[in-house]
């Protein structure tokens, strides 16, 4: 699992059934968001977890194979609140998925 520069890297602690790698500890920060789904494919990730919430819109997603999981903040606050949540959905995706996960301001 790959997290790119907006995902808060401690939710990585609350996926410990997963292997997670940041986009800046592989040295990817700078890619764009193109050039990180070919790397990230290429590399055998199988899902993307980003808050890029225009990433659909900016990239023809047809014909990835990578699972994309957008989260709506990077507030790690809020997303620690929901941290259960986001585990239970990237434990059940499927290749070549998209889904958006809004994570509510008052939970």
């Amino acid at each position: 699992m790959l997290f790119d520069q907006g995902t808060p890297a401690p939710l990585r602690n609350h996926l410990p059934d997963h292997h997670v790698s940041t986009a800046y500890e592989l040295g990817w920060n700078n890619l764009k968001n193109g050039e990180l789904l070919q790397h990230a494919e290429f590399s055998g990730f199988e899902v993307l977890v980003t808050t890029d919430q225009n990433l659909r819109y900016q990239q023809n997603l047809a014909d990835r194979t990578i699972a994309i999981v957008v989260l709506s903040t990077t507030s790690w606050p809020r997303i620690r609140i929901f941290a259960h949540h986001i585990a239970n959905v990237l434990a059940s995706i499927q290749p070549n998925s998209y889904i958006e996960i809004l994570v509510p301001h008052d939970y």
